[in-house]
């Protein structure tokens, strides 16, 4: 059952240092096996326990982090959640993580403040327009919403852009998600956290993982700074960290590492109230619930596992941002930070099983994970569960890089991959 907190209860637990407070999930002692054993303490590793416990009735599962819950990318990124994309098959999956999305916050009992407040992708050339119909038309075909914006429309959303007459990037139209927005990164990880927890699922944090069980070709188990853990089934949920661990099991996985930057701005009246995406500058910015305004670039090209960012790649961001919004100069920025992006080459995920039989995989999201967390979990949550693919995560299976059916997905980021 759960505890209900009054304003005056509150209050005196903030007096109190917040010693009272309820743990949101259990913390237990990891038992020497399990039924399924999940890798990452994400929004990806948790939503996956979550189904697999409420959609195939497996309870006896554990998802192990090396630091803590929503360490990693889940609690570094944009939060931006969308499902413009351009192949049926990509429509498919982001179409679905958007849907759970819409409906997450009742069924999981934790608001994840998801803000539905569109996203327009600017268009600065006559070239840009003719691909965005192409879109537009490709979008509405698959079954997402999506319509062409002219620049009278534009000016509607954004009367705060840069429209003078010699502006750097003028804008001439774009393409509208009105169904798009933000969701609140920290919410959605512990919000599936608690749910998982409460279904049983065990919640390993400070578990790092230094080596697989392997027996008979077949992957038995994962050895632990907390000890050794067998399961039947591990799924692996690490995002950046994809290759190391892919390293440990013995294949490779075709991924590149980069640190993708972001930053936001003191906290401010409302000023804009959509999510803006301008390939032209390379910048993507939002205003959060906070005020604070929150954008980001293009991936730092050097590979790195490193949290962290750097100035030139932050000077070109915000040179973009102040071409796109002048008025925003008088910002001071309050804070910035980096998270590890997996990318492949075509851009699109890998999802299924490993090399290695009995370890099954869920990476390559690059900068489109956090959108994609519903759908991650449950598609990998289908595989741990019948050890066969859902017809939705088919199409990225790792053998797509041996037959050739590549989808590319590179220019639906919209910024340099």
């Amino acid at each position: 059952m759960t505890r209900r907190y009054s304003a005056l209860s509150l209050f005196r637990e903030g007096l109190a240092n917040q010693t009272g407070w309820e743990p949101a999930w259990r913390s237990p002692q990891p038992r020497k096996t399990y039924d399924v054993i999940v890798i990452g303490g994400g929004g990806h590793g948790l939503s996956t326990v979550y189904y697999l416990a409420r959609n195939h009735g497996i309870t006896n599962v554990a998802v192990l982090e090396k630091g803590w819950i929503g360490g990693g990318n889940t609690g570094r990124n944009t939060t931006v959640v969308r499902s413009n994309y351009y192949y049926p098959e990509s429509v498919a999956l982001y179409g679905l993580a958007h849907r759970l999305y819409e409906n997450l916050s009742g069924e999981i009992n934790y608001n994840v403040m998801l803000s539905q407040r569109g996203m327009v992708t600017l268009c600065h050339s006559v070239a840009e327009m003719e691909i965005a119909a192409r879109l537009v038309n490709a979008m509405q075909i698959n079954g997402t919403d999506a319509e062409l914006f002219s620049v009278e429309d534009v000016r509607r959303v954004l009367p705060n852009y840069n429209f003078a007459p010699d502006a750097r990037f003028p804008v001439l139209g774009g393409v509208w998600q009105g169904r798009a927005g933000t969701a609140r990164h920290d919410a959605v990880a512990w919000g599936y956290a608690r749910a998982a927890s409460r279904l049983g699922v065990d919640i390993i944090q400070n578990c790092e993982i230094t080596d697989f069980i392997i027996e008979g070709g077949r992957c038995r188990g994962v050895e632990t700074t907390r000890g050794a853990i067998r399961a039947n089934r591990i799924g692996m949920a690490v995002a950046g960290h994809s290759s190391v661990l892919a390293a440990k099991a013995g294949f490779r996985l075709p991924i590149n590492s980069y640190a993708l930057q972001a930053c936001v701005s003191e906290p401010v009246k409302p000023v804009l109230d959509t999510v803006v995406l301008s390939p032209g500058t390379g910048v993507y910015v939002s205003q959060s619930d906070k005020g604070e305004i929150v954008l980001g670039g293009a991936l730092d090209r050097v590979p790195s596992y490193g949290q962290r960012g750097n100035l030139p790649t932050l000077e070109s961001v915000i040179a973009g941002l102040l071409e796109m919004f002048p008025s925003f100069g008088q910002l001071k920025l309050m804070r910035q930070w980096a998270g590890i992006v997996d990318v492949v080459p075509d851009s699109s995920p890998i999802i299924g099983e490993s090399p290695l039989p009995g370890l099954f995989l869920n990476c390559g999201w690059g900068t489109g994970g956090f959108k994609a967390i519903p759908a991650g979990g449950t598609l990998l949550a289908h595989l741990l569960a019948t050890g066969r693919h859902h017809d939705i995560s088919r199409p990225f299976d790792l053998d797509r890089f041996t037959t050739g059916r590549l989808l590319d997905e590179a220019a639906g980021s919209g910024i340099a991959h």
